[in-house]
Protein backbone atom coordinates (compact mmCIF):
# COMPACT_ATOMS: atom_id res chain seq x y z
CA UNK A 1 0.00 0.00 0.00
CA UNK A 2 1.70 3.22 -1.11
CA UNK A 3 1.12 6.63 0.77
CA UNK A 4 0.83 9.80 -0.87
CA UNK A 5 2.08 13.21 0.55
CA UNK A 6 0.30 15.53 -1.20
CA UNK A 7 -1.83 16.64 2.00
CA UNK A 8 1.04 16.56 4.27
CA UNK A 9 3.16 18.98 1.58
CA UNK A 10 -0.29 20.97 1.71
CA UNK A 11 -0.02 21.43 5.49
CA UNK A 12 3.20 23.56 5.03
CA UNK A 13 1.90 26.48 3.03
CA UNK A 14 1.51 27.55 6.88
CA UNK A 15 5.23 28.05 7.10
CA UNK A 16 6.13 29.87 4.07
CA UNK A 17 5.74 33.73 5.38
CA UNK A 18 5.28 36.56 2.62
CA UNK A 19 6.83 39.97 2.13
CA UNK A 20 10.50 38.94 3.08
CA UNK A 21 11.82 41.92 2.35
CA UNK A 22 9.49 44.69 4.18
CA UNK A 23 9.60 45.05 8.09
CA UNK A 24 5.78 43.40 9.10
CA UNK A 25 4.51 44.21 12.01
CA UNK A 26 2.81 41.05 11.84
CA UNK A 27 3.92 38.34 9.64
CA UNK A 28 1.55 36.66 6.96
CA UNK A 29 2.00 33.07 5.67
CA UNK A 30 0.89 31.73 2.34
CA UNK A 31 -1.59 29.52 3.95
CA UNK A 32 -3.82 32.31 5.29
CA UNK A 33 -2.72 34.49 2.36
CA UNK A 34 -4.55 31.77 0.47
CA UNK A 35 -8.00 31.59 2.59
CA UNK A 36 -8.13 35.26 1.99
CA UNK A 37 -7.56 35.45 -1.75
CA UNK A 38 -9.55 32.09 -1.77
CA UNK A 39 -12.75 34.43 -0.12
CA UNK A 40 -12.34 37.21 -2.71
CA UNK A 41 -12.31 35.64 -5.97
CA UNK A 42 -15.35 33.79 -4.95
CA UNK A 43 -16.26 37.64 -4.42
CA UNK A 44 -15.49 38.74 -7.11
CA UNK A 45 -16.96 35.95 -9.27
CA UNK A 46 -20.28 36.55 -7.13
CA UNK A 47 -19.93 40.66 -7.99
CA UNK A 48 -19.33 39.72 -11.71
CA UNK A 49 -22.35 37.16 -12.06
CA UNK A 50 -24.88 39.57 -9.86
CA UNK A 51 -23.94 43.28 -10.54
CA UNK A 52 -22.35 42.53 -13.79
CA UNK A 53 -24.46 39.75 -16.01
CA UNK A 54 -21.89 37.18 -16.68
CA UNK A 55 -21.79 33.52 -15.97
CA UNK A 56 -18.63 32.49 -13.87
CA UNK A 57 -17.76 29.71 -11.76
CA UNK A 58 -17.07 31.61 -8.15
CA UNK A 59 -16.05 28.14 -6.67
CA UNK A 60 -13.83 27.09 -9.14
CA UNK A 61 -11.69 30.22 -8.68
CA UNK A 62 -12.27 29.73 -4.92
CA UNK A 63 -10.99 26.52 -5.06
CA UNK A 64 -8.09 27.66 -8.00
CA UNK A 65 -7.09 30.41 -5.32
CA UNK A 66 -6.61 28.29 -2.41
CA UNK A 67 -3.36 26.49 -4.07
CA UNK A 68 -2.53 29.75 -6.33
CA UNK A 69 0.84 29.83 -4.06
CA UNK A 70 1.58 26.31 -3.34
CA UNK A 71 4.27 25.95 -5.49
CA UNK A 72 6.10 28.45 -2.82
CA UNK A 73 6.28 25.37 -0.77
CA UNK A 74 9.48 24.15 -2.68
CA UNK A 75 10.14 28.07 -4.22
CA UNK A 76 9.82 30.05 -1.25
CA UNK A 77 8.41 33.77 -1.62
CA UNK A 78 10.11 35.22 -4.35
CA UNK A 79 9.34 39.11 -3.63
CA UNK A 80 7.31 40.53 -6.58
CA UNK A 81 10.21 43.57 -7.23
CA UNK A 82 12.95 40.65 -7.87
CA UNK A 83 10.41 38.39 -9.21
CA UNK A 84 9.62 41.06 -12.18
CA UNK A 85 12.57 42.75 -12.51
CA UNK A 86 13.71 41.51 -15.59
CA UNK A 87 12.44 39.37 -18.24
CA UNK A 88 15.09 36.72 -17.36
CA UNK A 89 14.33 36.27 -13.95
CA UNK A 90 10.73 36.45 -14.43
CA UNK A 91 11.38 33.45 -17.18
CA UNK A 92 13.30 31.44 -15.49
CA UNK A 93 11.00 31.90 -11.89
CA UNK A 94 8.43 30.60 -14.50
CA UNK A 95 10.31 27.66 -14.61
CA UNK A 96 11.07 27.01 -11.71
CA UNK A 97 7.16 27.37 -10.62
CA UNK A 98 6.45 24.71 -13.30
CA UNK A 99 9.20 22.05 -11.86
CA UNK A 100 7.73 22.98 -8.44
CA UNK A 101 3.77 22.36 -9.60
CA UNK A 102 4.85 19.01 -11.23
CA UNK A 103 7.15 18.22 -8.62
CA UNK A 104 3.60 18.12 -6.19
CA UNK A 105 1.44 16.50 -8.33
CA UNK A 106 3.64 13.83 -8.59
CA UNK A 107 2.56 13.45 -4.62
CA UNK A 108 -1.10 12.65 -5.75
CA UNK A 109 -2.48 9.15 -6.44
CA UNK A 110 -2.60 8.74 -10.87
CA UNK A 111 -6.50 9.08 -10.57
CA UNK A 112 -6.13 12.37 -8.67
CA UNK A 113 -3.54 14.35 -10.78
CA UNK A 114 -5.66 15.59 -13.81
CA UNK A 115 -8.34 17.11 -10.71
CA UNK A 116 -5.34 19.04 -8.89
CA UNK A 117 -3.65 19.55 -12.28
CA UNK A 118 -6.42 22.08 -13.30
CA UNK A 119 -6.06 23.87 -9.87
CA UNK A 120 -2.30 23.84 -8.90
CA UNK A 121 -1.39 24.42 -12.89
CA UNK A 122 -4.57 25.65 -14.42
CA UNK A 123 -5.08 26.25 -18.07
CA UNK A 124 -6.08 29.13 -20.00
CA UNK A 125 -9.56 28.22 -20.56
CA UNK A 126 -11.25 30.67 -18.75
CA UNK A 127 -8.56 33.69 -18.50
CA UNK A 128 -11.07 35.95 -17.17
CA UNK A 129 -11.90 33.68 -14.41
CA UNK A 130 -8.00 33.52 -13.58
CA UNK A 131 -7.18 37.45 -14.45
CA UNK A 132 -9.75 37.59 -11.41
CA UNK A 133 -7.95 35.20 -9.19
CA UNK A 134 -4.54 37.17 -9.64
CA UNK A 135 -7.08 40.55 -8.60
CA UNK A 136 -7.91 38.68 -5.60
CA UNK A 137 -4.23 38.13 -5.06
CA UNK A 138 -3.56 41.80 -5.56
CA UNK A 139 -6.64 42.56 -3.49
CA UNK A 140 -4.88 40.53 0.06
CA UNK A 141 -1.71 42.62 -0.60
CA UNK A 142 -3.66 45.65 -0.63
CA UNK A 143 -5.65 44.65 2.39
CA UNK A 144 -2.01 43.51 4.11
CA UNK A 145 -0.57 47.04 3.33
CA UNK A 146 -3.73 48.94 4.89
CA UNK A 147 -3.34 46.33 8.14
CA UNK A 148 0.31 47.12 8.87
CA UNK A 149 -0.72 51.08 7.76
CA UNK A 150 -3.37 51.06 10.48
CA UNK A 151 -1.00 49.79 13.12
CA UNK A 152 1.94 52.25 12.41
CA UNK A 153 3.64 50.53 9.85
CA UNK A 154 4.58 52.70 7.05
CA UNK A 155 6.88 50.38 5.62
CA UNK A 156 3.98 49.62 2.89
CA UNK A 157 2.80 52.63 2.18
CA UNK A 158 4.75 52.67 -1.35
CA UNK A 159 3.94 49.17 -2.16
CA UNK A 160 -0.07 50.21 -0.95
CA UNK A 161 -0.15 53.20 -3.78
CA UNK A 162 1.60 50.60 -6.54
CA UNK A 163 -0.88 48.22 -5.96
CA UNK A 164 -3.74 50.71 -5.49
CA UNK A 165 -2.94 51.81 -9.18
CA UNK A 166 -2.11 48.33 -10.27
CA UNK A 167 -5.74 47.62 -9.62
CA UNK A 168 -7.58 51.03 -11.11
CA UNK A 169 -5.37 50.52 -13.88
CA UNK A 170 -7.03 47.14 -15.04
CA UNK A 171 -10.03 48.63 -14.42
CA UNK A 172 -11.96 44.84 -14.20
CA UNK A 173 -15.56 46.20 -13.15
CA UNK A 174 -16.10 43.46 -10.52
CA UNK A 175 -12.52 45.14 -8.70
CA UNK A 176 -13.42 48.35 -8.64
CA UNK A 177 -16.75 47.52 -7.14
CA UNK A 178 -14.94 45.18 -4.42
CA UNK A 179 -12.78 48.73 -3.83
CA UNK A 180 -15.48 50.72 -3.09
CA UNK A 181 -18.36 48.38 -1.29
CA UNK A 182 -15.24 46.48 0.73
CA UNK A 183 -12.15 48.04 1.22
CA UNK A 184 -13.07 51.07 3.57
CA UNK A 185 -14.58 48.82 6.24
CA UNK A 186 -10.59 47.64 6.73
CA UNK A 187 -9.82 51.00 8.24
CA UNK A 188 -11.94 50.70 10.64
CA UNK A 189 -11.08 49.19 14.55
CA UNK A 190 -13.55 46.50 15.48
CA UNK A 191 -15.92 48.85 17.04
CA UNK A 192 -16.03 50.82 14.52
CA UNK A 193 -16.86 47.20 12.35
CA UNK A 194 -20.03 47.52 15.04
CA UNK A 195 -20.51 43.61 15.29
CA UNK A 196 -23.13 43.85 18.23
CA UNK A 197 -25.38 40.59 17.90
Amino acid sequence: MENYHFFAVMSRMKYINRWSLMNNMRTENISEHSLTVAMIAHALCTIGNRRCGKKLDAEHAATIALFHDCTEIITGDLPTPIKYSSKTLRNAYADIEQEAADQILSTLPDYMQDVYKKLIDPEKEDEYLLRLVKAADKLSALIKCIEEQQVGNNEFAKAKLEITKTLTDQALPEVLIFMQDFIPSYYLSLDELNLRT
